[in-house]
């Protein structure tokens, strides 16, 4: 069932405090387009993800009515805490598109200032603010200043190497009433090459109060351990990790629980979430978008098993829900008979 109002509170103690959200050493999943839509989310919510965001939502798209922007507001009770995150390079339309997702009832409103691609930053939208701070403080202000749901911002350290500023960057969006702000730690002209800078991190700690997630090919548990303890970040967001290994989130809580790591993820379950998964899409979407479009997971759910590059090549093939099942279920039936050794996913 679909939600348009829910009450929620997390009392834990935590370093990650927006309004009513208090998350210890938050794991939190990434708004990515063309992926985290609503069965994602779902099942990582299920496999641990603290919080949960839509893909990015376009403002000029909320404000025309448009049919897909205003399909990615919607979420599940479940989800909760949820963020729709919006994105754009003009104040009017921002502030009419954050009003319109705040009718939606996320608890969270994120404003996209790190989108590195072309379409987007060079039309002076996400990562394209970073070369105009006047503009980025007066749009964040202006969606601060027409909600009353926690505003949040996600950004990259800077345009490029030489026009880094984020400690200023940070100051600034504090100052214009963010409740947290998370980092991806690579430039604009990195895109997702290169390694992320967190030394950064730090420094930009030191000077606000706000909450600080990163993110950044942050893609084993102990990765996420080390760096909560080198920079002292609040939280840390995964991105493309998590699509090859929704666990990451269960794995990542219990390694910084008991220094230990999982096992390997059992057959049984593996096949479980993805079948679960692949339900999900249908029911969301019909049939034949919900099959077409789950293509894209097959390679995470199946990475490292037997003969799965076959097993890929076939489920390309249907458009049915019904054959794609059988497919998976025939080859999970041939692993199992087979005793096959499980990859480690946890890297």
């Amino acid at each position: 069932m679909l939600v348009s109002t829910f009450a929620f509170r997390i009392s834990n103690l935590a370093n990650v405090l927006i309004e009513s959200i208090n998350i210890d050493k938050a794991i939190v999943l990434a708004p990515m387009e063309d992926v985290t839509d609503l069965p994602f989310r779902v099942v990582c919510k299920r496999l641990g993800a603290d919080i949960v965001y839509t893909e990015f939502v376009n403002s000029e798209g909320l404000i025309r009515d448009s049919r897909k922007a205003k399909e990615k507001l919607r979420f599940l009770a479940e989800e909760r805490p949820f963020g729709i995150q919006i994105y754009g390079g003009e104040e009017s339309s921002m502030e009419g598109a954050a009003r319109i997702a705040e009718e939606q009832d996320p608890d969270i409103i994120d404003i996209n200032c790190g989108c590195w691609v072309k379409d987007v930053a060079l039309r002076g939208a996400g990562a394209g603010l970073l070369r105009d701070l006047a503009k980025m403080d007066r749009i964040v202000r202006t969606v601060v200043n027409a909600v009353k749901k926690p505003v949040t911002v996600k950004t990259r350290l800077g345009w490029d190497r030489e026009s880094i500023k984020i400690v200023d960057v940070a100051k600034m969006l504090e100052d214009a009433g963010i409740k947290a702000l998370t980092i991806h730690c690579r430039t604009r002209a990195q895109g997702h090459k290169g390694d992320p800078d967190f030394s950064w991190i730090p420094k930009v700690k030191q000077a606000v109060r706000i909450p600080i997630l990163i993110n950044g090919s942050i893609e084993t548990p102990q990765r996420i351990k080390e760096l909560f303890a080198e920079t002292g970040c609040d939280g840390v967001m995964i991105g493309r990790g998590a699509i090859d290994n929704p666990w990451i989130f269960r794995q990542a809580k219990e390694f910084l629980r008991t220094g230990e790591l999982s096992a390997p993820v059992p057959l049984e379950e593996r096949f479980r979430v993805l079948l679960e998964h692949l339900d999900l899409s249908v029911q969301w979407k019909g049939e034949r978008k919900g099959v077409i479009e789950f293509r894209k997971h097959y390679s995470g759910y199946l990475k490292g098993l037997p003969n799965s590059s076959k097993v890929r090549q076939d489920l390309m093939q249907f458009v049915e829900h019904a054959p794609v099942r059988d497919r998976i279920l025939a080859y999970a039936d041939s692993l199992t008979q087979e005793s096959v050794e499980l990859p480690l996913t946890h890297g």
